[in-house]
């Protein structure tokens, strides 16, 4: 299964942005899905995450990212409002589940650039 980040983009500190990560087949049940990014001389980090029914934020991000789930377009969001600079980073999705075909995935997607600047 593909995954295709979108919505990335540059903006000024306290604006907003929607990720989308769309899947390229159906799919019938997800036990993961999750936001990760990494800015340029950091390590990889997990912004957002829903697993088994739990959703957590990075301390960083809690009240401003929100995750979820599109079902009807197979899409995942990330919806980020009050941006600041220290979110700028190439943002990840990645989704684990089952496709309506009965086949088991485990799935990244491409990443999006995200760009907070005055």
């Amino acid at each position: 299964v593909q995954l295709v980040a979108s919505g990335g983009g540059l903006v000024q500190p306290g604006e907003s942005l929607r990720l989308s990560c769309d899947a390229s087949e159906s799919i019938s049940s997800l036990d993961l899905l999750g936001w990760y990014r990494q800015a340029p001389g950091k390590r990889h980090e997990q912004v957002a995450l829903i697993s088994s029914g739990v959703t957590d934020y990075a301390e960083s991000v809690k009240g401003r990212f929100t995750i979820g789930r599109d079902n009807a377009k197979n899409t995942v969001f990330l919806q980020m409002n009050n941006l600041k600079p220290e979110d700028t980073a190439l943002y990840y999705c990645r989704m684990r589940g089952i496709l309506t075909s009965g086949r088991s995935f485990d799935s990244w997607g491409q990443g999006t650039q995200v760009t907070v600047s005055p």
